[in-house]
């Protein structure tokens, strides 16, 4: 009787839009298998940016481990290339664990573009950072670098938001290195895993939106967001992303804090938006129905167990009913 090749690891891809319970159904799962959280949550590599992220709470830490969190500071950024390259040792260390059930690892965020060279094996140019052409486009103004880029790289510049600095920069930076687009360099190689995918997209969603955002601001953005102007100055390109451009603009006296959190609510659900639309063209997850956290599990475990051919009830910890509670945030 021939022999029958071992199946390939197994790694789970928790996913779906802001504020949709991504942490807490992560942590649960974690607890289950057995598993590390793995983020892929770009603002989240950054120290110092805890609150304004929804970083996982220190209880929800210390209620299952967490990866790829605190990665540098703010003002040193991480580009795809050099994500993928943490984030696949990261996986590989989790996956090369002894574990019952065989190797698994569980990816858990937000990220698209990130969750995307993940699973399905993108390959981002290998061009390093070149600061003294990053100071000469900032020098520019991001109008006029994404007016360069729609130029340079249609089809790069129709999926960089002309607001994001950060990546129109990169993708800049790409082309200035190689002499050729980034769009037609990103090359694709399968990864050496199964994948699961598993999505959160609760009804309730626009509540747990203005739950999160009023919860941002009575936790302390506004405080977080000065230690990072004192620290970083006042141009820190993560200082324009959502949550704290308002607050930042709470303390140069432009608008109140009321209006700051009516602001932050409204990009927020525009970007969940942009999440979604996303989620829906680029992955293909399985959806988890309803906003309950015991719910989503009970949908998530047996998906689990299909796809590995068994049980995983046996070899997890006990219901994590109980357990939760003491963990769970208030998204």
């Amino acid at each position: 009787m021939p022999n029958t090749p071992p199946a390939l690891p197994l790694v789970i891809v928790l996913l779906g839009p802001t504020a949709s319970g991504k942490s807490d159904l992560a942590v649960a799962l974690a607890r289950a298998l057995d598993l590390a959280v793995l983020n892929v949550d770009s603002r989240q590599l950054y120290r110092g940016m805890d609150i304004g992220t929804a970083k996982p709470t220190p209880a929800q830490r210390q209620a299952a481990r967490h990866e790829l969190l605190d990665l540098r500071d703010p003002d040193q950024p991480i580009n795809l290339q050099e994500f993928c390259k943490l984030a696949s040792a990261a996986i590989s260390a989790e996956l090369a664990r002894p574990r019952p059930g065989g190797p698994m690892a569980l990816l858990a965020g937000g990220t698209g573009l990130y969750l995307k060279a993940l699973t399905q094996g993108m390959a981002p140019p290998a061009v390093p950072p070149q600061p003294a052409l990053r100071r000469q486009l900032e020098a520019l103004g991001q109008p006029t670098c994404h007016q360069l880029l729609r130029h340079a790289d249609a089809a790069a510049a129709a999926r960089i938001a002309p607001a994001d600095a950060v990546r129109t920069q990169r993708a800049l930076e790409v082309i200035y290195g190689t002499g050729r687009p980034m769009s037609v360099q990103q090359g694709s190689t399968p990864p050496p895993w199964r994948v699961l995918e598993l999505g959160l997209n609760p009804p309730d969603l626009g509540e747990r939106i203005n739950r999160r955002t009023e919860a941002l601001y009575a936790g302390g953005l506004l405080a977080e967001t000065a230690a990072l102007m004192q620290r970083y100055g006042d141009g820190l390109e993560l200082l324009n992303t959502i949550g704290y451009a308002e607050a930042r603009r709470v303390h140069q006296g432009e608008i109140s804090q009321a209006e700051a959190a009516a602001i932050t609510a409204r990009r927020t659900r525009q970007y969940a938006k942009r999440q979604r639309t996303w989620f829906r063209r680029q992955h293909r997850p399985l959806w988890l129905e309803g906003s309950d956290l015991q719910q989503q599990l009970a949908q998530a475990l047996p998906q689990v167990e299909r796809v590995l051919g068994c049980g995983v009830s046996d070899s997890s910890p006990p219901p994590v009913t109980t357990r939760l509670n003491a963990t769970t945030s208030p998204f």
